[in-house]
């Protein structure tokens, strides 16, 4: 099954890439059709992000190419199209 989106926990220096660099290098990755990113803390020597790229067949390893540290993959689309979550009542 094709993977649709992908959500990630990614790291980057403070330094480099710049963050529309590093959408540019993820919206290169073959099956990419569009990048979302988020920052979610900057420290000293790192900004922290939320990565949602949504595409037709995406490989998270090619991801990881394009200058960023993954530290975690935390939502998974796949399937012959995109369902987003629903929460759960409780």
């Amino acid at each position: 099954m094709p993977i649709r989106r992908l959500v990630l926990d990614v790291d980057m220096a403070i330094s480099e890439p710049s963050l529309p660099h590093l959408s540019h290098k993820i919206e290169n990755v073959p099956g990419v059709q569009a990048v979302n990113i988020s920052v979610t803390e900057i420290d000293i020597e790192t900004i922290g992000t939320d990565v949602t790229i949504e595409g037709d067949d995406l490989d998270p390893q090619a991801i990881e190419h394009a200058g960023a540290v993954v530290h975690s993959i935390d939502e998974v689309v796949a399937g012959a199209y995109t369902l987003d979550r629903t929460p759960r009542k409780r």
